[in-house]
């Protein structure tokens, strides 16, 4: 199965920057793109980390939006880092719900991949 089948959460590009946490080190880096469960930065120079393990991620959307979150590294590659959400605070979670509204443009997927989080 491909990923874009397996995918239940509508990714989108958006331009910001991104804080990585270790309980040793910090990146930063950009933002390549964003879901409800996760994320998608530019690998920074210097990285080291491996999957399975956890971080603190912390973005800024260009407009001062700050979310932040917990984070364990799903995959690695030279160019990318892909991240799933393990857990985000109340009003970081409000303002990513927000943003993937005004991206998806459709209550009905909002509401379907809200409805997935819970599962």
């Amino acid at each position: 199965m491909s990923d874009s089948n397996r995918r239940r959460f509508s990714r989108f590009p958006l331009p910001g920057s991104v804080r990585l946490y270790s309980g040793t080190a910090m990146w930063q880096t950009e933002l390549i793109d964003l879901s409800l469960r996760g994320v998608m930065v530019v690998t920074p120079q210097g990285w080291v980390g491996t999957p399975g393990t956890r971080f603190r991620l912390d973005v800024r959307i260009e407009g001062g939006i700050m979310i932040g979150m917990g984070v364990e590294l799903v995959r690695a590659t030279p160019r990318s880092l892909a991240f799933s959400c393990q857990k985000i605070d109340l009003d970081s979670f409000s303002r990513l719900k927000r943003l993937v509204e005004l991206n998806v443009g459709n209550t009905d997927i909002l509401n379907r991949e809200l409805a997935t989080l819970g599962e």
